[in-house]
């Protein structure tokens, strides 16, 4: 097999942000606004992968940067 650019896929690290809410694990790519959900973290974090593909099907991926994640606290008075 001859490999040229049109064959060869690219692949690229998005970031997911799973939380639980009304019953169900709830899957979010905020690079690409696609969110999911499922009754397991795995199988939310599946249907994304699913549901993600099928829009980088027919639309094309924004520009990526890195993500840095972390927490922060607010007072709850």
């Amino acid at each position: 097999m001859i490999v040229t650019a049109k064959n060869v896929k690219k692949t690229k690290t998005l970031t997911a942000i799973l939380y639980w809410e009304d019953d169900v694990y709830v899957a979010e790519c905020p690079e690409v606004g696609v969110a999911s959900q499922g009754e397991t973290m795995e199988l939310a974090l599946a249907n994304l992968k699913e549901a993600t593909e099928l829009y980088v099907e027919e639309f094309t991926l924004p520009p990526l940067s890195p993500r840095l994640i972390t927490t922060f606290e607010v007072e709850n008075t």
